[in-house]
């Protein structure tokens, strides 16, 4: 039996949860100006960058729509008021992590803050770091500047670092794309910032909710009382979850909440 308890703070992923390509579906940001009435705090938890989050989840935040949110894998958590919990990649840890990418010829960025700083260009992130002001080329970024994840991107499906030994330099890759992946600290996750935004308000983890679709959605699944996997999430998280609910198109975030008579 569906338990219906209606949920403290509800955790939503941004891609493919409640955006697709970069917008938020107009019938999900409804549901959050709604939400917002209520006693439910609304967080985010996304891999993706503070630096390049979307204009439109971070206007749901300064409107106080959104509580809170935690961006790069739950390395960099905050609100309103500021920081609430953050995880900088020590030296010896980028060190390896650019030795990691040149051995396998990868192109990738370090994560901060303020900014997303690519090892190398090609045309495609040419046109990208064009129109994308945080976004900027400088491969020693990481030597001068706080980073927090590094994301690696591949040439082909088959090219995923599958001969490195990310664990025995306490380092773990997590994929997000079939051409992209993170590289992470082992303890790193969304789970870790739950955890962090779960004790700043008071809550308990088992009492909250949490939408999403990737594989960087595992732990977070783990963690929360309901887990709620979208209709076209990985098929790894949709074993792990509580409940398989439609797409986006498919109002799928609105078919759960209904259940639980908050929407």
């Amino acid at each position: 039996m569906l338990n219906t308890q209606t949920p403290k703070i509800i955790f939503f992923d941004i891609d493919d949860t409640l955006s697709r390509n970069g917008i938020i579906a107009a019938h999900n940001q409804a549901t959050l100006e709604a939400l917002a009435e209520t006693d439910i705090k609304l967080v985010i938890s996304t891999g993706r960058s503070k630096a390049i989050l979307p204009a439109d989840i971070l206007g749901l935040l300064e409107a106080d729509i959104l509580d809170a949110i935690i961006c790069m894998n739950g390395q960099y958590s905050f609100d309103n008021k500021g920081l609430i919990s953050h995880y900088p990649l020590s030296d010896t840890q980028t060190d390896k992590i650019v030795m990691l990418c040149q051995k396998s010829e990868l192109i990738h960025k370090f994560d901060s803050a303020t900014h997303i700083a690519w090892s190398h260009e090609n045309a495609r992130l040419r046109e990208y770091n064009a129109i994308t002001p945080n976004s900027i080329l400088d491969p020693n970024y990481h030597k001068a500047n706080t980073v927090y994840q590094c994301s690696v991107f591949f040439n082909n499906q088959e090219e995923k670092m599958q001969d490195v030994d990310f664990a025995q330099d306490d380092l773990k890759l997590v994929h997000w794309h079939h051409i992209g992946a993170d590289i992470l600290p082992v303890n790193a996750s969304k789970a870790r910032g739950i955890k962090d935004v779960c004790q700043y308000y008071g809550v308990d983890a088992r009492e909250c909710m949490a939408f999403g679709d990737g594989m960087n959605d595992l732990e977070m699944f783990d963690l929360v009382g309901y887990a709620v996997a979208m209709g076209d999430a990985q098929p790894a998280l949709i074993e792990r979850a509580d409940f398989v609910t439609g797409t986006i198109e498919e109002y799928g975030i609105q078919e759960v909440l209904e259940q639980f008579k908050i929407a």
